[in-house]
């Protein structure tokens, strides 16, 4: 069953009643509304007179909901998930803690190779306005590049092909509409856009992985002490390029070549379009499905690998 992703943006009073999520406004002219919390799969919070009641935080997090609360910038700041996702959560704990350097090298080694194909595909199915003409055949090379590259990953991506294609990714994607796009966290819109789409992809990939019995903190290949959840950015790796194509359709849409500095400041309407990362139709398996239920596939599919069942982790190819 497809999840609901619900945002709330207005200083609301939300409780619960007979399974029920109940939102209560604070424009008393507003009837009440209700959810089944058995719908609802991503819960964010985006409001600083929001109120929330512990019963209904507890509801929410024994049917596996991510809670995502954002920052005085309106960003996502945190995620809350349950802590016991699986019926069967130590014993599956116990696989991955015990899983041997080689596995997570080769593990790491499918991802990056799903993560630069699909990349590759993106970079082909977009147009390629904004290239002079003499820059077309390099342009065309690059992207061979990139298939030689993904299929000269190896085991832990001793060689870094990742970055290779990373800087020529972003280097080339946004060219139609910023010449000298960089990416980073605190670099230039429409970075604020990816930075959004990006916490919502880890909420869901965090969230799968807490429903699959795995720790989200325990990576294959991030490591960073301070990253609480290494592993949903080890795994949301190859689906961040379906996540980039809806960034991309978001900045031609509100494009205006007549202004030298693009801004896209995240409205409400802006961010609804981004609510539908969850349940964008995706193939994965050669089956097409919702990316939030293709997730859970694929978190499926790296405990079959740590438990020695497959030896193969199920990734979307776009």
């Amino acid at each position: 069953m497809i999840k609901r992703t619900l945002y709330f943006g207005n200083n609301v009073y939300l409780h619960t009643k007979d399974e029920q999520l109940l939102i209560n406004f604070a424009d008393k002219n507003k009837e009440q509304s209700t959810v089944p919390i058995e719908d609802i799969g991503v819960v964010i919070l985006d409001a600083y007179q929001l109120t929330i009641s512990q019963n209904l935080i507890s509801k929410l997090l024994d049917n596996n909901v991510a809670l995502i609360t954002c920052n005085s910038k309106r960003m996502p700041q945190g995620l809350m998930l349950n802590l016991s996702g699986n019926s069967i959560q130590q014993e599956r704990f116990k696989y991955q803690i015990q899983a041997s350097l080689p596995l997570k090298k080769q593990l790491w080694q499918q991802t990056i190779k799903a993560k630069i194909a699909n990349q590759r595909a993106l970079l082909l199915n977009l147009n390629s306005e904004g290239f002079a003409q003499s820059e077309t055949l390099a342009h065309q090379n690059q992207l061979e590049n990139m298939e030689y590259w993904k299929n000269s990953v190896r085991s832990g991506d001793p060689d870094n092909y990742e970055a290779r294609a990373a800087a020529f990714y972003w280097k080339t994607i946004f060219k139609k509409f910023e010449s000298n796009f960089t990416r980073g966290r605190y670099e230039a819109d429409p970075n604020n856009l990816l930075n959004y789409a990006y916490a919502i992809l880890r909420a869901i990939t965090a969230r799968s992985l807490v429903a699959s019995g795995l720790l989200p903190t325990l990576g294959i290949h991030h490591h960073n002490k301070y990253n609480a959840y290494a592993l949903a950015d080890d795994i949301m790796e190859p689906y961040r390029p379906f996540v980039d194509e809806i960034v991309y359709n978001i900045v031609q849409k509100y494009y205006d070549k007549n202004k030298l500095e693009q801004k896209y400041e995240l409205t409400t309407e802006l961010k609804a379009e981004l609510l539908i990362i969850p349940v964008i139709d995706i193939v994965i398996d050669n089956e097409r499905s919702p990316l939030m239920i293709a997730m859970q596939r694929t978190t499926a599919s790296l405990f079959h690998c740590f438990e020695g069942s497959s030896k193969k982790i199920l990734y979307p190819v776009m």
